[in-house]
């Protein structure tokens, strides 16, 4: 069972509203010199595959999450430096179906979702649209909700490139290629095994998005532990999500459904 849907899922289309909306920009940092780096003694790295798996046992292990069928997740959303705040929700389901909704008070409501088949995204800048091309296979991917138990069928290579601080915490960088050739960089903390964070590129309507994400304040929801605070970079914005609820096995198969403005697309 994956996070993915709330590291990648509205993250790109969020950015882009709220970037266009404000004409907000990255924050443009003086570069300085800095001192040669002194070699350092060398790291002996544990393999991807034993990291991403120590994962998958730290918040509650192979079993239990197989027990899941669903998931409904909802909290608070803000973005303090343009003073906006709101709510979500997420709602995902097996094999691979994910519905985001998202309203910020003053903008409006950000809804995507994939029905296993069908993408679609409505948001106040651009309307509804149905996804196709790579921002169908992106949301395909996202949605995968065991993805995480099954890493080989997701990536062509799996490698444990660094040890390194990452939120201020010693953490164990992995770099996953995907199959369709793009790649992500997950990082571990060392210490508990948790996922702490994730950079990823994703297709958005204006193109490709950078997003760099932090996971932390795991908290335990049932049988499961899940990260309760989510801080998503992209564009020079951050948003900072905080789960305040996650109900297993009681997500309705007709949150699923196309919303009647992606219907009349498909018309």
């Amino acid at each position: 069972m994956r996070s993915s849907a709330l590291r990648t899922g509205l993250g790109a289309s969020l950015a882009f509203v709220m970037g266009v909306s404000l004409g907000a920009r990255a924050p443009q940092v003086p570069a300085t010199a800095q001192p040669p780096a002194q070699p350092a003694a060398p790291v002996k790295l544990p393999p991807a595959a034993e990291i991403l798996a120590r994962h998958i046992e730290a918040i509650g292990g192979r079993d239990a999450l197989l027990t899941v069928s669903s998931r409904h997740v909802s909290g608070t959303i803000s973005m303090p430096s343009a003073g906006l705040s709101g709510s979500f929700e997420m709602f995902e389901a097996k094999p691979n179906k994910a519905v985001m909704r998202i309203t910020i008070a003053g903008v409006g409501e950000m809804h995507e979702g994939f029905d296993g088949k069908l993408g679609w995204s409505i948001n106040p800048m651009s309307g509804p649209s149905i996804l196709e091309g790579k921002l169908l296979e992106e949301k395909k991917l996202d949605a995968d909700f065991f993805g995480d138990l099954e890493p080989e069928k997701r990536y062509s290579s799996m490698t444990t490139s660094d040890r390194v601080d990452f939120e201020g915490r010693p953490c164990y960088k992995v770099t996953l290629v995907r199959r369709d050739g793009g790649e992500d960089v997950q990082f571990f903390d060392a210490s508990t095994g948790l996922r702490a964070g994730t950079m990823v590129t994703r297709e958005s309507q204006m193109g490709p998005v950078n997003a760099t994400v932090a996971e932390g304040d795991y908290k335990r929801f049932g049988r499961l532990l899940f990260p309760t605070k989510i801080v998503n970079t992209a564009m020079g914005l951050q948003q900072v999500m905080v789960v305040q609820s996650v109900v297993f096995d009681k997500v309705e198969p007709s949150v699923f459904e196309p919303p009647e403005q992606i219907k009349a697309l498909i018309k």
